[in-house]
């Protein structure tokens, strides 16, 4: 998830805006990474529409798939909206309607093989709901007071799922026992890696971790720092943390990941670009293998990838949303990348 909120530091707005100078490639061309980079451009890629989200202030940000049914969530980062897009239906439906439950933004989704979705509100916590009824099943809240940005998310195969916070540089962990525990109310989200110290150096509040994608062997999580640009290895095992060696690249501005059959997917949202890396069985290492730069993402917060096509938000956040002024291009789209 990309917004910078509006009271954030000047520091991390002046990272914004330097991002958005970066030039990008003409629409529907791909462009290779930067110089000296060892990825070989995305030449052959595809970009198209695959849904439109009806409003005129969508500002979408997160997006998730039901593995079961094929069935897509994307979320308004601008009222709380949730959206479901169905196969075969171009235009999506509103799912959870804006400022339900108290949700004031919608950024990080999952669904579970449960047929949960998982919705968060950066600025409280998560949301978990019942995919067929649409009844909530239960909320957990930050810890503490002061700043929290609660960003994305992951589902581990044990069940558990862990969120990134951006602010406190925090993986919260919510266990099946927690979800079973604070059913029909409320629970406290619980703090399981602590990446403050191990960050390059940052100021307090600064906005740093982001997407967060779960190994399917259950071994480790990937989440990275779009300030420093580094990706790390969370051990579900032992709570080590290690930095993992990039090569061709790295996670400046990278947002939402997408992690499948050895490969990982990156939307970098200011830069107007997706990756894709070729990571180790163990997860220590991270070569850039493709890089597809294009202004049609507008700029992109996250990803899915299903049959061999990434479902990437347009969350046009530079036009008159979180990151700058002007006016969005109505509809609202989510784009069908092929070939990356």
């Amino acid at each position: 998830m990309s917004r910078i909120q509006r009271t954030t530091t000047a520091a991390v707005a002046g990272l914004a805006a330097a991002a958005l100078a970066v030039s990008a490639a003409p629409a529907s061309t791909a462009a290779g990474p930067p110089a000296g980079a060892a990825a070989a451009p995305a030449a052959a890629s595809r970009i198209s529409t695959a849904y439109v989200l009806p409003g005129d202030r969508v500002y979408p940000e997160g997006i998730a798939a039901d593995p079961r049914t094929g069935t897509m969530y994307a979320g308004s980062f601008e009222d709380g909206t949730v959206y479901r897009m169905r196969p075969g239906h171009r235009t999506a439906e509103v799912f959870l309607p804006a400022g339900a439950d108290g949700r004031h933004t919608a950024n990080g989704l999952k669904t579970d093989r449960a047929g949960r979705l998982w919705v968060i509100d950066s600025s409280s916590g998560v949301a978990v709901y019942d995919v067929r009824s649409r009844a909530l099943l239960a909320r957990f809240v930050v810890p503490g007071d002061g700043a929290r940005f609660v960003n994305d998310l992951a589902v581990a195969p044990d069940g558990g799922v862990y969120l990134t916070d951006s602010s406190r540089a925090v993986v919260y962990r919510v266990t099946p026992r927690d979800l079973d525990a604070a059913r029909g109310g409320i629970g406290t989200l619980s703090p399981r890696f602590d990446l403050g110290d191990v960050l390059e150096p940052h100021k307090p509040g600064d906005f740093t971790l982001n997407g967060i994608v779960a190994d399917p062997t259950g071994r480790f999580l990937l989440t990275d720092d779009m300030l420093g640009g580094d990706l790390y290895r969370l051990d579900l095992a032992t709570g080590g943390i290690r930095k993992v060696a990039l090569s061709g690249g790295d996670m400046h501005n990278a947002d939402g990941l997408e992690l499948q059959d050895g490969r990982l997917w990156t939307a970098d949202n200011v830069d107007n670009a997706l990756t894709r890396w070729r990571v180790a069985p163990d997860g220590t290492r991270a070569r850039l293998e493709r890089t597809l730069a294009d202004p049609s993402l507008q700029v992109p917060t996250t990803l899915v990838r299903r049959h061999g096509t990434l479902y990437v938000v347009r969350s046009q956040f530079d036009k008159g949303g979180p990151l700058g002024d002007g006016t969005p291009e109505i509809p609202f789209t989510v784009a069908a990348v092929r070939g990356l």
